[in-house]
């Protein structure tokens, strides 16, 4: 046997060993040198006999040392990964030394044959595991005799050798002290196959302590959740508060979303206001690139979203009209004036929330209804209110892109109340804001004007028109919306006479 592990040595298996895979169904075959046929019998059926180094036999710490010297002096270079392995059985060969000559050879061996043969301790193994103790006791050996086990077809031994090692820790927390999550969790896993409940434990303190990455908290609820057992039921929930709500927290959610839309829409910060802006309206579209079933959309209610709009629709009422009456000289408009500018951009928020859910059509309604803000509105100087116009332009965007599905004669309400504003702040639109696409604009508007009767068609168009000729560039480009309505108009009209179609010219004093 000496013989035979000193050729293993020289081929350098030993580190093929250490490379090994973690166990998936750990199996233990215990028998003694020569085994008692009774004994046998009490353990588990006994496969055949593995091949371990006998009592005389190098142990593992002098197995390691001497291959690793071997290498040494062969090359200089050595791969970091091999390394740390080498440290980690050495201190665990170590620690096992400690206690004095081993009385089980216990070997852990990997699918496809390797085996990492230790002399270790039958009090310690029968002390830390359960599996260990059901399976060693009656089993017999003495001096000279010790038992031999085999742990089968391991996923990872390394793994499953520090677990080993773990039993023979005074301080398991010190002895994780440093460990990744990924390494833990698998440590964890082989501690519930053996029924090691201290190691058991120890994981789950050091994993409520430590800091996870998001991949890393997906393995963790991943892990824990496949660990049925009774008896850890109360560790793993303590764990998994640090990413699970209590049902009484979850009821409380619409609360907490008010609350957190309340105060972004009263922040006074731009930075800050801007940033958490677009952070919470990711959220709320649940744009969180998580497949996994343990997220879920925060849901903002609809009545609650249409609530926000009302009062900030109020305030800005109130605010334009106190700018329309604000005598010349008197009060400082400029600062009146931020604050409108903030609750347009507050509203315009709203808005892209309502959009993202599909639940837009009714504030078209409610926007087309608000003539007494489009009357204060026009007392305005275009270069303070032009924010208030993004809001009608977001609309027709999402109405040209199909986004928001409403009745033409709720869009036609709309366009009464708002276009001659839209048109007239066009330019400063345009201009001032860095958000503002004007092809998207045009487009939006374009495709809304062309899903009205053609007599709405050609009263806003004629009016637009007009407004082009007069401002230029400082009005909405709609000319492909002009031509279509021409062709629905005057060219399609002549080429159907023939087929008895009574399209006629509208009267173009019907105006928008």
């Amino acid at each position: 046997m000496a013989e035979a592990a000193e050729n293993l040595l020289k081929s350098g298996e030993v580190s093929a060993m250490i490379r090994q895979g973690f166990i998936s169904s750990p199996r233990l075959s215990p028998t003694s040198s020569p085994p008692p046929p009774a004994t046998v019998a009490a353990a588990l059926p006994s496969p055949p006999r593995p091949s371990v180094p006998s009592p005389n036999s190098p142990t593992l710490f002098e197995m390691i040392t001497r291959e690793d010297l071997a290498r040494r002096a062969s090359s200089r270079t050595h791969p970091s990964g091999d390394q740390k392995r080498l440290r980690l059985l050495e201190r665990i060969a170590a620690m096992i030394a400690n206690e004095g000559p081993g009385d089980v050879e216990l070997s852990i061996s990997s699918g496809d044959g390797f085996r990492v043969p230790m002399a270790v301790h039958r009090r310690v193994l029968a002390a830390g595991s359960r599996f260990f103790a059901e399976n060693l006791a009656g089993i017999g050996g003495g001096p000279g005799r010790p038992v031999l086990v085999e742990i089968c077809d391991c996923d990872d031994a390394e793994v499953y050798v520090e677990v080993v090692g773990l039993m023979y820790s005074v301080d398991l927390r010190r002895s994780l002290a440093g460990e990744d999550v990924e390494k833990v969790l698998a440590l964890l896993k082989v501690s519930v196959d053996i029924k090691f409940d201290d190691g058991i434990s120890a994981c789950l303190d050091h994993l409520e302590a430590i800091p996870w990455s998001e991949d890393e908290e997906e393995k963790v609820m991943s892990t824990l959740s496949k660990l049925r057992i009774q008896q850890l039921h109360e560790s793993i929930e303590r764990v998994l508060q640090r990413v699970s709500v209590e049902p009484s927290t979850s009821a409380n959610a619409d609360s907490v979303v008010v609350n957190v839309l309340h105060g972004v829409l009263q922040s006074k910060d731009k930075k800050a206001r801007r940033d958490m802006k677009a952070l919470i309206a990711r959220l709320l579209r649940g744009d969180l690139n998580h497949s996994d079933i343990h997220y879920k959309n925060l849901e903002a209610p609809r009545e609650t979203l249409y609530q926000l709009c009302h009062k900030r629709m109020d305030c800005l009422l109130l605010l334009l009209s106190e700018a329309a009456n604000m005598v010349e000289g008197q009060g400082d408009r400029a600062a009146l004036m931020g604050e409108v500018a903030r609750e347009a951009d507050n509203v315009q928020w709203l808005v892209d929330i309502l959009i993202d859910k599909r639940i837009a059509d009714e504030f078209v309604g409610l926007w087309a209804n608000q003539s007494g803000l489009a009357t204060c509105h026009s007392k305005i100087p275009c270069m303070y209110r032009f924010e208030i116009s993004m809001i009608t332009a977001q609309l027709c965007v999402a109405i040209g892109k199909g986004q928001i599905l409403v009745s033409k004669d709720a869009k036609v309400s709309l366009l009464r109340t708002w276009l001659e504003a839209l048109f007239e702040d066009f330019g400063w639109m345009k201009r001032t804001s860095r958000t503002f696409n004007k092809t998207m604009v045009e487009d939006g508007l374009s495709a809304t004007i062309l899903t009205l009767p053609m007599a709405e068609q050609q009263a806003i168009l004629l009016r637009w028109f007009d407004c082009f000729l007069n401002k230029g560039d400082d009005c909405p480009n709609i000319q492909r919306a002009f031509e279509i309505w021409w062709r629905r108009a005057f060219i399609r009209q002549h080429a159907g006479e023939h087929d008895q179609s009574h399209l006629q010219m509208v009267d173009s004093d019907n105006r928008i």
